[in-house]
């Protein structure tokens, strides 16, 4: 988030509500502390287009890389509309944690689609090797004056992966009062996404099965016999799934206000509401069933509750010194599956130059686990309603560090290259592992480099 864009600067309060607004994807129109006068990035010459385009790359040591491509186009009309336009284009490979414990064997597993096997060796967290995608995202967002004071802002998404499509529309309302120094807004947004996975879905707490060979060519007895046994196997594995697809859907509420404190600091507060319906689970994911020794006799598919409810409180400040600009955030979230989560954000802009700037970036984030996260399964328990061991739910602390560094061309584009480390620490929430169980690491950290570049013109 930058204090300036293009051509003409953007003050403080325009780029905090713009930020803080993206919560819902929406765009409200900003009041302009210096001026006094609303403005929808009004800073932007009227009737033009202004284009920014990123690419990152984000690569977790021996899991999951991700390469990722941004291209937004805004255009300001004489009226004091505004058209935003972005496409997003990301690809996903690598491998990606199932959920299994890790054990002192060897271990094999049947992939998702039910053709063919992968095995994880002794002492190893399991990863399928197979994880790959690549998603399409379009937003369309559109922002006008209503009436004196009054901003209303529309938007669409639309998101398609190859097993996955996401639909969705926001609304938002600003209203601006206190001489344009304080701002009231509130935005609604409603999600429908469906699921379509590799393989189907699977059924909650069904074991995992044996793979089989989907070749249906066969030229003689003995490969007759291996299409009766594929035949059995592939009937087996359809047993363990759904023949059907799901989807979830997602409604929002976010209450915001922005404060102009004084000409050197401002302020925001959210508020926002979040429930969430329907299919929850993550098809993918399992849970290892172990004796008391500590060794997997079983896989099962996790369960997951069909219904979340998720709160959030969030402040943000900036306050601009002589030359460098210092940001701070704090949000917290908890929700009725128990996680709650803290997050702490701090940027600080140092200027280099009249034309270049140097941006440390700080982030520490920490959540407790959902009351249903259980990295194992015990054999000698019964099989509850709920339970996950996916350790994106269980209890974690992360942080990021990194810079940015930003310039501006002789023709008046931007230019920015951005460098962080991030860190994702699981933790035991209280679980005693048993025998084989001990020997191993449940929860091993996971580290990833960011990087990427952005080009504003």
């Amino acid at each position: 988030m930058q204090l300036n864009h293009k051509k003409t600067p953007i003050n403080i309060k325009a780029a905090l509500t713009i930020a803080t607004s993206a919560l819902l994807g929406t765009l409200p129109v900003i009041a302009n502390a210096a001026d006094d006068t609303t403005t929808p990035a009004k800073a932007q010459q009227e009737s033009s287009w202004d284009f920014e385009s990123a690419f990152l790359y984000y690569s977790e040591s021996d899991r999951v890389s991700a390469a990722e491509a941004v291209t937004s186009a805004q255009k300001t009309f004489e009226n004091e509309e505004v058209l935003n336009l972005k496409l997003t284009i990301d690809s996903l490979t690598g491998a990606s944690a199932t959920g299994a414990a890790a054990q002192p064997n060897v271990q094999t597993f049947t992939r998702p689609s039910g053709k063919g096997s992968y095995q994880t060796q002794a002492g190893k967290i399991p990863l399928d090797d197979t994880f790959k995608d690549t998603r399409v995202q379009l937003n369309a967002q559109w922002t006008q004056p209503l009436a004196e004071n009054y901003t209303g802002s529309a938007g669409v998404h639309i998101s398609k992966e190859y097993d996955y499509l996401s639909l969705g529309v926001n609304g938002n309302l600003a209203y601006d009062f206190n001489n344009k120094n304080s701002t009231f807004s509130v935005g609604l947004s409603y999600f429908q996404d469906t699921f379509e996975p590799e393989g189907g879905i699977p059924l909650a707490f069904a074991s995992m099965p044996s793979a089989y060979d989907d070749d249906d060519e066969y030229g003689n007895d003995e490969e007759a016999e291996d299409e009766t046994v594929n035949s059995v196997g592939k009937t087996a594995f359809n047993a363990t799934r759904r023949t059907d697809s799901d989807d979830k859907t997602t409604a929002d509420i976010m209450f915001g206000f922005t404060q102009v404190i004084n000409r050197r600091m401002i302020t925001q507060f959210n508020y926002s509401y979040s429930k969430v319906d329907g299919y929850l689970n993550d098809p993918f994911k399992m849970l290892s069933l172990v004796n008391s020794e500590g060794i997997a006799q079983d896989y099962l598919y996790e369960n997951r509750p069909d219904s979340r409810v998720k709160q959030s409180v969030f402040a943000q400040t900036k306050y601009h010194f002589e030359q460098n600009v210092i940001d701070i955030s704090y949000r917290y979230m908890w929700d009725d599956w128990a996680i709650d989560s803290h997050t702490i954000d701090s940027r600080l802009r140092i200027p280099l130059s009249r034309n270049s700037y140097i941006e440390p970036h700080f982030r520490f984030y920490q959540q407790s686990a959902a009351d249903f996260y259980q990295p194992f399964l015990a054999q000698s328990n019964a099989i509850p309603e709920f339970a996950s061991a996916d350790y994106r739910i269980g209890e974690m602390s992360a942080y990021t560090l990194g810079v940015k560094y930003g310039m501006k061309l002789s023709d008046g584009n931007d230019l920015s290259f951005r460098l962080e480390y991030y860190r994702q620490d699981p933790k035991n929430s209280g679980y005693q592992a048993p025998g084989a169980l001990a020997e191993v690491d449940l929860y091993e950290s996971v580290e990833a480099i960011i990087a990427q570049v952005s080009y504003s013109f």
